[in-house]
């Protein structure tokens, strides 16, 4: 009996054969996402779970296309979708585009030339209440006080204000 060099046996060789023609199926690409994640742990787990969700739907929004194949204006796209159909928030949108970033940057690994720096949405900034003219003029006139406006026993005189009107 002829033998095999290197002491290999034959369930060795039948394994081999069998692997190289039945590869491992192709990795799914939200599995490889949680892989990074494992790798780089100064993302908490809820974050690994927010950018995940946030993964998937924009995978859904655009059909389950593979990121590779989408760009710049696939991104664009999804986060205008945001604003202007679902109608979220400024930090909502930002963490969409954080979670994008991500997948691009650290899972497959490709630059896209800082978009996050242009595409970031601005929060709205907190306006001081203007009171209308009506609410003004009645709070200049309960600054006018008379005698029959002070309290007993008080030198000094109430002032009445106006609360404002209610729509």
């Amino acid at each position: 009996m002829r033998s095999f060099p290197y002491n290999i046996t034959i369930s060795v060789l039948c394994r081999l054969a069998y692997s190289v023609m039945n590869p491992p199926p192709p990795r799914k690409l939200l599995d490889v996402v949680r892989e990074t994640r494992a790798a780089l742990p100064r993302y908490s787990y809820r974050t690994e779970q927010t950018y995940l969700d946030w993964i998937k739907r924009y995978l859904l929004f655009h059909q389950k296309k593979h990121p590779r194949e989408m760009g710049e204006e696939e991104i664009k796209s999804f986060l205008t979708h945001l604003a202007v159909d679902k109608n979220v928030a400024a930090a909502t949108q930002n963490q969409a585009l954080n979670a994008i970033l991500f997948l691009y940057r650290e899972v497959l690994k490709i630059e896209l030339e800082n978009i996050g720096a242009y595409l970031r949405a601005k929060g709205h900034k907190r306006l001081p209440t203007v009171l209308t003219k009506k609410v003004k003029m009645a709070d200049d006139f309960s600054d006018r006080t008379t005698d029959r406006d002070r309290c007993p026993g008080h030198s000094q005189p109430t002032k009445v204000r106006i609360a404002h009107p209610r729509n």
